[in-house]
């Protein structure tokens, strides 16, 4: 780690803070909750493996729940299990690449259960928890680029980020008046492993890096850091945005 990265980093304090971080296995999620638990917060990891949350809990000290979100009664319940909640970030997504076409039912349905549906369930939970305990959170959805544009074979996952999005947004409305704020961040390509996997090939890469003025993809950590500042005091009046984090991507 640089020394830029680490005082990035340290910038944030949630000490006193519970935060839950669904999808935290792997890639984005799992660099959320090293960062949130380095800047003090206490941290509940969710994920559907159990594998990963074991590793995850050693190197960081997380508390863990296995669910897999896809089922609506499981997302309710795991939230419920990790109590109370000041912070939250619906991590957890998947794509089933697809063209237009060729893409089914069962493949729709699940990805908007896991992208949109268990934003929805888990955020209703901790928000009712918060206004309950009359206490000020704050909420951030992933989302991606794909809610603004097109991607062929994404039909599923570009609509249930669109959906994503305009969640976020009636999410800000009402919850609001309750001090609790609601965000989310809308990454470019991203280099988790199997994202540097997926975009090795540079006939592929070569195209999508061309638009991104910076010439880059995003690497997790840019997405963690993001995440955190949208959680913290330092956004204390950043509510209903969208925050690219593209390299300027939609810029073009």
């Amino acid at each position: 780690m640089t020394s830029t990265q680490s005082a990035a980093q340290t910038h944030f304090d949630f000490t006193g803070r519970r935060a839950l971080v669904t999808g935290a296995g792997k890639g984005i999620g799992r660099k959320i909750v090293a960062l949130l638990a380095g800047c003090g917060a206490a941290v509940v990891a969710l994920s559907r493996d159990a594998g990963d949350l074991e590793s995850l809990s050693a190197e960081t000290g997380c508390e863990v729940i296995v669910a897999d979100l896809a089922d609506a009664e499981a997302a309710r319940q795991a939230a419920g299990e990790a109590g109370p909640v000041d912070l939250l970030v619906n991590n957890a997504g998947i794509s089933i690449l697809q063209s237009f076409l060729d893409t089914t039912p069962e493949a729709f349905d699940r990805t908007q259960a896991v992208n949109v549906r268990a934003a929805m369930i888990v955020g209703q939970v901790v928000a009712r928890g918060l206004i309950e305990r009359g206490a000020a959170g704050a909420i951030v959805n992933v989302s991606s680029q794909s809610s603004s544009v097109g991607l062929p074979s994404h039909a599923a996952y570009c609509a249930s980020k669109g959906a994503l999005d305009q969640l976020t947004r009636v999410m800000a409305i009402e919850l609001g008046p309750h001090g609790i704020r609601v965000n989310a961040v809308n990454p470019t390509v991203t280099l988790t492993p199997m994202g540097a996997m997926a975009w090795s090939d540079p006939a592929r890469s070569a195209p999508m890096l061309a638009r991104i003025p910076l010439g880059r993809f995003a690497q997790p950590r840019d997405v963690a850091q993001a995440v955190a500042y949208l959680l913290s005091d330092a956004a204390g009046m950043v509510n209903g945005v969208m925050l690219p984090v593209d390299g300027g991507f939609l810029s073009n």
